[in-house]
């Protein structure tokens, strides 16, 4: 992925004693625990960004490469959205979403309740009793012109992951305009500073 040539690199001192040469032995890694974020003001502004809605089983590579023209820019889309972990973050396509569910709750299981929720309720002037979607208890209840009345219902395992899986498809894909601007930042933010670690902007070095 293109975005591990981005990272800054860090030595660091060769534990391996017994294959060292000398104490100046280091080795070279990506420093992983850079990270880049965009700013709110970037983030909130939506006409820096298009909606998209990422179709069944696909990848963020693939989705880079439709957009972008490139599927090394795969890491764009996921800094932009906030996606660190990539395989609770990112939708799970048919046969892994099935797999998925299957693992976590026993084949016999997925329609099992996974939890009761509200339904909507209104009264006769249309005003709003209970908003749809808060859990609650399965005996929960309201009273409504003295009338007991309980706007619940059940939400299988399945259901419920269906759910959640589902909201994982929007995300917000940052417009090509301003694709070279965000990179630029992001190499200026990953260079490290003046510091008695720092061999160039793209590599320091520490010790044990």
């Amino acid at each position: 992925m293109g975005y591990f040539r981005e990272l800054p690199d860090f030595e660091f001192q060769s534990p391996f004693s017994t294959y060292r040469n000398s104490r100046e032995e280091y080795i070279k890694t990506k420093n992983l625990f850079k990270r880049m974020k965009l700013i709110d003001e970037v983030y909130n502004n939506v006409t820096n960004f298009d909606r998209y809605i990422i179709p069944d089983g696909v990848r963020p590579d693939q989705v880079a490469l439709e957009y972008y023209g490139d599927q090394e820019l795969d890491y764009v889309i996921l800094i932009t959205n906030n996606i660190i972990n990539l395989r609770d973050e990112w939708p799970l396509g048919g046969e892994d979403f099935y797999n998925f569910i299957y693992r976590k709750y026993g084949q016999n299981n997925i329609q099992n309740i996974h939890h009761y929720e509200t339904t909507e309720l209104r009264d006769a002037n249309d005003k709003l009793i209970v908003p749809e979607g808060k859990w609650v208890d399965s005996n929960f209840t309201v009273y409504l012109n003295g009338v007991a009345v309980s706007p619940v219902k059940s939400v299988s395992n399945l259901a419920y992951e269906f759910e959640e899986n589902n909201k994982k498809t929007e995300i917000y894909l940052l417009r090509p305009q301003f694709l070279g601007m965000f990179i630029n930042d992001m190499r200026t933010a990953y260079k490290y500073t003046v510091s008695s670690q720092r061999r160039d902007g793209k590599t320091k070095r520490g010790s044990y």
